[in-house]
């Protein structure tokens, strides 16, 4: 189907078709029908799907256009309430709607302002909740969306969010979105909506059919190298990083600077100006590549990311997919890499029966495969130059000189030069190294099963998951020791969780300096609110 069978106003569909929306995505196909209609709704649906559109154009749709605040769109990081906001400010602008960003760090008195001229509210807990709190609003909104419900839960927010609907009119539409639905979320929808509908998709469909998953086993001393190696190889256009702790963010992102690539690292002890400038200069490609933790880099919305690296892999299935959901956007194809050591291979298993995928174990390339690859991507790239007048005449005064193949081994001399390939020859696993891997982890699996069966304590990896912490023993002992997520920019789980500082401003400026040198041309053709 296309957009246009939803009937939307003229001056909403004006927008959407300017956006070159035409099909609206499985989410948006199945959501947008259901809110028109009026009722409540609980959409699970990965990252990247389009939820932001699923509830913001019917939304504006429905909206009267009269005083005052209509809609809450409540989000977990002041970066997701911009990106929100941007979204449903560009469809709504024929519409003559206008949204307030609200979100720590900014003067109350200039949010209070925005939020008297405001259609919409896009805010972050902490925040929208002192406001509210301290009577410095009145709104009586129609509409209230709770956006990446999960990630709220995971920051410590869920007390936050009961209080906030406890200020909000029970006569209301409410639309809860979440990539994934533990029990606490089921809890919350049964208190905040009424009758709602539920719409999943499938577990197949947990993570983007477009998004090639791949991983390679490395030791835990050849992370840096098979990193670069794995960089050559797949020469990406603009990627992500994600490592587990801020420490390492930061080492991470010095590292490669130094290797000639433009990087920044984004994590939770960034100030906010920092933050928004690597966010801003990620988007319009002045940067290559963003390394980050998983918390700083929730919300951020960027359709062009060819590659994420998993530099380790997170601590549960949710994390996973939310890392690989930052390629693969708005229908196009991305590729996931994960560097895993043989200690983390349980961990890796788990991952894959919990979003009901294989990943596909592959070697690290070697030198001779890195350089046949930059060859044939040299080559290509020579084939489709096109002749410039000035090439001409830089190639007319050299004839002086030299006779024409001299001239040309020269030239490919010079470019040749993107081809060199550093390191060791052979990095990681092999291929049989790999496959027994795998053999011996299932042949693991049965024993755990028979010995569970038998009331015995689940294997030699134990009756909890086993080998959580075995693959920083063997190296990376900086900061995975802090319980699940390392630094992890988070608040306890669950209800008991204090109230988060919200909009208090991050201390520290740990961030690693990006404007070095970039490669030679040719060369490669939160913390919560």
């Amino acid at each position: 189907m296309t957009f246009n069978e939803f009937n939307f106003k003229e001056q909403l569909q004006k927008a959407i078709d300017e956006a070159g929306f035409k099909e609206p995505s499985p989410i948006q196909e199945q959501a947008i029908p259901v809110i028109l209609s009026g009722k409540d709704i609980v959409g699970q649906a990965h990252t990247g799907t389009g939820k932001t559109a699923a509830f913001g154009l019917p939304i504006l749709n429905k909206l009267k256009g009269k005083s005052g605040v209509e809609a809450v769109v409540i989000v977990p990081t002041r970066e997701l309430a911009m990106q929100v906001s941007d979204e449903l400010y560009r469809f709504g602008r024929f519409l003559g709607i206008n949204t307030a960003t609200v979100y720590g760090g900014q003067a109350y008195a200039r949010q209070i302002k925005l939020i008297e001229n405001a259609s919409i509210i896009i805010a972050t807990p902490g925040r929208f909740l002192d406001l509210l709190r301290g009577d410095k609003i009145d709104i009586k909104p129609d509409f209230v969306i709770l956006d990446e419900a999960d990630e709220m839960l995971d920051m410590g927010f869920l007390d936050d969010i009961k209080e906030i609907f406890t200020f909000l009119p029970e006569n209301r539409q409410t639309l809860l979105f979440s990539a994934t639905m533990p029990t606490a979320i089921k809890n919350l929808a049964k208190t905040i909506l009424k009758e709602p509908e539920f719409i999943t998709l499938t577990k197949s469909d947990v993570t983007n059919a477009k998004i090639t998953q791949t991983f390679y086993v490395v030791d835990e001393k050849e992370r840096d190298d098979a990193l670069i190696r794995l960089y050559d190889y797949k020469n990406p256009t603009k990627s992500i990083i994600f490592c587990r702790t801020k420490k390492e963010v930061d080492r991470l992102s010095t590292f490669m600077v130094s290797q000639g690539f433009m990087a920044k690292g984004l994590h939770g002890d960034m100030e906010q100006r920092q933050r928004e400038e690597a966010i801003r200069a990620f988007k319009t490609s002045k940067l290559e590549i963003l390394i980050a933790t998983d918390v700083a880099a929730r919300g951020l919305d960027v359709n062009d990311v060819s590659h994420v690296f998993n530099y380790h892999l997170p601590f549960d299935s949710e994390s996973y997919v939310h890392r690989i959901g930052r390629t693969g956007r708005a229908g196009k194809e991305g590729v996931a890499v994960s560097i895993v050591t043989p200690h983390e291979f349980r961990m890796l298993q788990k991952i894959e029966k919990n979003i009901g995928t294989k990943l596909e174990g592959k070697t690290v390339p070697n030198i001779s495969s890195v350089k046949m690859k930059k060859f044939a991507d040299l080559k290509q790239q020579i084939i489709e130059q096109e002749v410039k007048d000035y090439a001409l005449e830089l190639v007319e005064e050299l004839k002086e000189e030299f006779d024409i193949s001299t001239i040309a081994f020269k030239l490919a001399s010079m470019i040749s030069a993107s081809t060199y390939v550093q390191g060791n020859n052979n990095i990681g696993k092999s291929e049989s190294d790999i496959k027994r891997l795998i053999e011996n982890s299932s042949r693991n699996d049965r024993e755990d099963s028979g010995r569970n069966s038998r009331g015995g304590r689940g294997g030699r990896f134990g009756s909890r998951g086993g080998d959580r912490d075995r693959g920083s023993r063997s190296g990376d002992r900086n900061g995975d020791r802090n319980s699940r997520g390392g630094d992890r920019d988070r608040a306890p789980r669950g209800d008991r969780a204090p109230r988060p500082s919200g909009d208090r401003k991050p201390s520290g400026d740990r961030a690693p300096r990006g404007d070095r040198p970039s490669r030679p041309s040719g060369d490669r053709s939160r913390k919560r609110d």
